[in-house]
């Protein structure tokens, strides 16, 4: 039995808003969990790399939030504000690319410094600090939120295309070197390198004289950082392949089927590209025991208890002075 093409974007659609919900939430709460066991923890409290791991949680979240909320409104309730209001479109692309980028960025910075603390010579290990992992995230958010102005200037709406740019040779960046390279083949190359030469220092590491409390933290940063990036390289190659068959293959915009197809194979790789952005503390959880117990010390005997011990523990009764209708909401 043949599909039409109705048929088709409703599968498209469905996809979209029920895989959709599931990263954006699930990618949230991973990274709150994220946030609280680096920043708890005393051992990743001083660890650049765990200090990488955090700030990409935070940016992360402030994407999927902003970015990945806009999308699902408009791929799945076609309720794009980008198309209506000016400084939406322009604020939307900026966020967007700006996040993106400095995600990407945070987990190069994350694998090389990996590489770099777990390295037999000594001077490349001395550039393993934490003032110097602070020093470079701030010069990428600087970095990166110039670079988003450019969407600032070149975005524009153009009826009946919506959000656009006209400008031609903003165009060829967006589509050669932001999309394929910035987003694409760059991060794949350098974290890949990094890791696998961290992963190789540390395989090594038993022959060094070191504390054994600093040689299990080095194995399971290294072990998380590795998952990490094969993860990225595993969920951004159908992106890549993806954009170049656009630029390669225009579909036949009278074929509405074949429009209709190119389309939810477009938002499964869109899918799978955002799940870079919300699936790393679910790949912490499969790739280090040890994470595993510092999320359940943390988050169920220390934050719990926490809680818990604070919370209300009498049932006084108290007029109430006032309700409002948010209250209520």
């Amino acid at each position: 039995m043949q599909l039409t093409a109705q048929e088709i974007l409703d599968a498209f659609e469905h996809f979209t808003i029920y895989v959709s919900f599931i990263i954006l939430f699930g990618g949230i709460f991973g990274h709150i969990i994220d946030i609280l066991v680096f920043t708890s923890s005393k051992p990743f409290r001083k660890n650049p790399s765990a200090f990488y791991l955090t700030a990409e949680s935070i940016v992360n979240c402030i994407h999927l939030l902003i970015s990945y909320s806009s999308r699902i409104a408009i791929n799945g309730f076609n309720n794009d504000l980008t198309q209506t209001s000016i400084i939406w479109c322009k604020l939307r692309n900026l966020i967007a690319t700006s996040c993106t980028l400095l995600s990407l960025t945070i987990v190069c910075f994350a694998a090389i410094n990996q590489y770099l603390s777990t390295s037999f010579q000594s001077h490349l290990k001395q550039l393993s600090t934490l003032k110097l992992a602070h020093y470079l995230t701030f010069i990428a958010i600087i970095v990166w939120i110039s670079h988003g102005i450019l969407f600032l200037i070149f975005m524009n709406i153009q009826t009946p295309y919506g959000c656009v740019s006209i400008n031609n040779d903003f165009i060829i960046y967006v589509t050669y070197v932001y999309y394929l390279i910035l987003t694409g083949f760059l991060p794949i190359i350098i974290t890949s390198i990094f890791a696998t030469l961290a992963y190789a220092n540390v395989r090594r590491v038993i022959r060094r004289q070191i504390p054994i409390i600093r040689r299990r933290l080095d194995k399971q940063l290294t072990a998380m950082i590795l998952v990490r990036v094969v993860f990225l390289v595993t969920v951004t190659l159908p992106y890549i392949i993806y954009r170049i068959y656009t630029i390669q293959s225009q579909a036949n915009q009278s074929d509405t089927i074949e429009q209709a197809i190119v389309n939810l194979i477009g938002a499964v790789a869109y899918t799978l590209f955002y799940l870079n952005y919300a699936g790393s503390f679910y790949l912490f959880l499969i790739s280090s025991e040890r994470f595993r117990r510092q999320v359940k010390y943390i988050v169920f005997k220390k934050y719990w208890r926490m809680y818990c011990q604070t919370g209300p523990r009498n049932n006084h009764i108290a007029p109430i002075s006032h309700i409002s209708s948010v209250e209520l909401d």
